[in-house]
């Protein structure tokens, strides 16, 4: 049996695959379609306007990010355009006073013959407008003063503001009270000026048994005693006024305490915190003005017990504490 082998045209092998798309083929145009996107988009970028940001890292330098003001105390970020203008405003509120354009019905307790200035009351129950002001002045007296956000007012106070050239420069707090205590001398600070003042008299002492003339061979110098007691007076007084604070331990009846005042830095030394004083003593008690002795103060920073003594003529002032109200 013979077997024919019948020669057929055949095609190439290649044949038997039909040209396909591929896997690779399509990564290949995804990439070439994504670089060519990517050069249009970095041609883009490049023809806009480049911005860059600086980053620090903080790791507690002084001085690094902020900047605190010496006059106000506000921490800003110099540089910071926002901040810099928040700073400005927070300054000027601080050292010139609070604008203030005055309002409809306002209880005028003091004022001035020529309206240079006037001294307003305002209690709880107000107005709104007259608590948001009050608010405003508090919130930079309490910083000042060193008194938590919200603890200087409550709704027994009486609230005094000093209003001269259309701002808030002055502003009291007062408050019923019931007792208060007097304040007596420091003997620390007492011993410490005896004991200065005999250093300084035996030290003269001293000079004088050595004679007042010097002499070298032929040549004679006179001595002379020159007294610097001027310096160790004053750094006697600087710390009479920032010792302790004193006080009897029998109270004695009172019914106004004074809790905070402030003034702005521009207007201190011209005896507005007197006239606040003396304002709320007329208006605190309808009907009669209290005296010295029936007011008392909250426990005074240095300057505020500088400002008791001068404002009660050198005589023992009153001090109450949280639980005498």
């Amino acid at each position: 049996m013979h077997l024919f082998w019948r020669r057929m045209q055949q095609s190439r092998i290649s044949s038997f695959f039909k040209p396909s798309t591929t896997s690779s083929s399509l990564d290949r145009r995804r990439k070439d379609g994504g670089e060519a996107e990517s050069k249009a988009s970095a041609s883009r970028i490049l023809n806009k306007k480049r911005s860059y940001a600086q980053y620090h890292l903080e790791l507690g330098q002084s001085d690094f990010l902020l900047r605190s003001c010496s006059v106000c105390g506000m921490m800003y970020a110099c540089g910071d355009e926002s901040d810099e203008k928040f700073h400005r405003d927070f300054h000027k509120k601080y050292y010139e006073g609070i604008q203030f354009k005055g309002w409809r019905d306002e209880r005028v307790v003091s004022r001035s013959s020529g309206d240079d200035y006037r001294i307003l009351l305002v209690v709880d129950g107000d107005p709104p407008s007259h608590r948001r002001k009050v608010k405003e002045v508090l919130e930079i007296m309490e910083k000042e003063l060193g008194f938590s956000d919200a603890q200087l007012l409550n709704k027994q106070c009486k609230v005094y503001l000093f209003i001269s050239s259309y701002r808030v420069v002055g502003c009291l707090v007062a408050e019923s009270i019931r007792m208060g205590h007097r304040v007596i001398e420091n003997s620390a600070s007492r011993k410490h000026t005896d004991h200065n003042n005999t250093n300084s008299d035996k030290m003269h002492q001293n000079l004088e048994r050595k004679g007042p003339i010097l002499q070298f061979g032929g040549i004679s110098f006179k001595r002379e005693v020159i007294k610097r007691s001027d310096g160790k007076n004053k750094a006697s007084i600087d710390e009479c006024e920032t010792g302790a604070v004193l006080c009897e331990e029998e109270s004695v009846p009172a019914l106004c305490g004074f809790r905070g005042i402030w003034i702005v830095p521009s207007q201190r030394r011209k005896r507005i915190a007197s006239r606040l004083l003396d304002a709320a003593r007329q208006s605190f008690s309808p009907g009669r003005i209290l005296e010295h002795s029936q007011c008392a103060f909250s426990p005074p920073t240095s300057s505020g017990r500088a400002l008791a003594s001068r404002y009660c003529s050198g005589t023992a002032y009153l001090i109450y504490r949280e639980e005498d109200v």
